[in-house]
């Protein structure tokens, strides 16, 4: 299994609508990749390392599948229209990265 992970730094002057990530972006990602996105989480930065520091990332989603294969298979057919969606929601430039999951859950 892999887990694609899409992190947006919390950078000063940020926008970020996490109720439109939530509701609107990521349904119309798991909508389009249908079964090739098995599940997905999004995450919202709450705070860093060290006491009071503000969080390295504002949000993030992991969008969880087979393989390489199965999230390109699914993702890029439609990826003109889900990276189209993101000025709806952030201003924020987002950081990929793709990883194999060595542990998951129970």
């Amino acid at each position: 299994m892999i887990k694609v992970s899409v992190m947006y730094p919390n950078t000063p002057g940020n926008r970020f609508d996490h109720v439109y990530y939530r509701d609107k972006h990521m349904p119309l990602v798991k909508a389009r990749m249908g079964s090739n996105c098995k599940y997905y989480t999004v995450d919202k930065g709450l705070a860093g390392g060290t006491p009071g520091a503000p969080p390295t990332y504002v949000g993030m989603c992991h969008i969880f599948c087979d393989s390489v294969e199965s999230f390109q298979a699914g993702f890029a057919p439609h990826m003109q229209e889900i990276l189209g969606d993101i000025p709806n929601y952030t201003n924020l430039t987002p950081v990929l990265q793709i990883s194999e999951v060595v542990v998951g859950k129970d």
